[in-house]
């Protein structure tokens, strides 16, 4: 077990503090198995820090009800398996009453076909998928939804006389729903899917054939659906090989991983639908808070970034659900809590009733500059 206090320094709560609790008080566990190491590394420790940003303001604010809270978290490296072994043994060792920040099509999917979450009783509140998901038991998303992304694309695209488009997207089990969504979407708008190709799901690996597929097409315009670490590498082959086609990202398009590998050619023009506000300016209430506690915080371990700032939303919601599940802790009464949260962050609304666990429909359209940096 690795706790996350031992991984961030200045962020964690010390140990002390569970032993000098007042009677009665406890604290709550919240637990993270996801891709710490390898292609999405950086997008979820970001996550981490910032679900642990929204667990400290509440710790030094003297918890909620007399409790406080930890974040325990455990590398999966991306894989099913490891995922879910780590998942069984931290809920063993560690009985969190929520698990959050998790990450991957396969992952998420397994966790929900393996019922474990309902044989627990814990809920997930905050992951990360590039597929299009149906309503799970226990499943909570603090952020749109992919099809909500995909229209906000084709409004735009529409409304400025693009119609002829493409699409790249993940090979795994959600493809055919995405697809089918994407051609629906398009259908609505007025659009056309002129050109298709995929890639192998978990990976970065990008075939000539899809490039080429798109070259020869040539849509006017091409909608990635990928990881930061897949999109990276098609933006930079399709731009090396000729491609002109305007391109837009959903936003598991991690800017911050993208404007690393790709130089100022490839990045100029990029757009990529954000689910949260812009964590790099001060937008409103929320904005302001996460600013302010991760300029305070020494020793980030990761720099500020979207999937930080999402992390910290999943954190705060976390942290509304334990206060008003009262003094007594309990995964169901905390589910129950969920399930009428209707909350404003302060320029971010997020809503759960039962059976509408999808608890937000934010999204904005983002345009790259050259520098890597993002413009409204």
């Amino acid at each position: 077990m690795t706790s996350f206090s031992t991984l961030v320094r200045g962020l964690a709560v010390g140990s002390s503090l569970a032993v000098s609790l007042a009677a009665g008080a406890a604290q709550i566990v919240v637990g993270q198995v996801a891709p710490l190491s390898g292609l999405e590394g950086t997008q979820a420790r970001a996550y981490s820090v910032g679900i642990q940003l929204a667990l400290t303001k509440a710790n030094k604010a003297g918890g909620v009800n007399g409790h406080t809270f930890s974040l325990v978290r455990k590398d999966d490296g991306g894989r099913p398996a490891d995922n879910m072994a780590a998942t069984k043994a931290l809920l063993a060792e560690n009985k969190p009453l929520v698990l959050a920040g998790y990450f991957g099509d396969r992952i998420v999917g397994e966790l929900v076909t393996s019922k474990l979450l309902e044989t627990e009783g814990v809920p997930l509140v905050g992951y990360r998928v590039n597929e299009i998901r149906g309503e799970a038991p226990l499943v909570y998303s603090v952020r749109a939804n992919l099809r909500d992304e995909l229209n906000k694309i084709t409004e735009h695209l529409v409304t400025v006389g693009v119609t002829r488009l493409g699409l790249f997207y993940p090979d795994g089990p959600g493809a055919a729903t995405l697809l089918t969504t994407m051609e629906e979407v398009m259908k609505t708008r007025g659009a056309k899917l002129t050109a298709k190709a995929t890639y192998a799901q978990g990976t970065n690996k990008v075939p000539n054939a899809v490039v080429d597929t798109f070259i020869s097409a040539a849509p006017q315009a091409i909608i990635v659906v990928a990881s930061g670490a897949a999109a990276g590498a098609f933006i930079e082959k399709y731009r090396l090989d000729g491609g002109t086609a305007q391109l837009f990202a959903h936003s598991g398009a991690d800017i911050e991983q993208i404007s690393q590998r790709l130089g100022e050619e490839q990045l100029k023009g990029l757009a990529i639908t954000q689910v949260t506000p812009n964590p790099y300016k001060v937008s409103g209430r929320m904005t302001k808070e996460f600013n302010d506690l991760a300029a305070k915080t020494p020793n980030l371990e990761v720099p500020v970034s979207y999937a930080m700032m999402e992390g910290y939303i999943a954190g705060s919601v976390i942290v509304e659900a334990a206060r008003r599940m009262g003094p007594k802790i309990s995964r169901d009464a905390f589910v129950s809590a969920l399930d009428g949260i209707d909350l404003d962050l302060g320029g971010y609304k997020v809503g759960f009733k039962p059976g509408m666990r999808s608890g937000s429909r934010f999204v904005e359209l983002t345009i790259v500059t050259a520098s890597g940096r993002i413009r409204q």
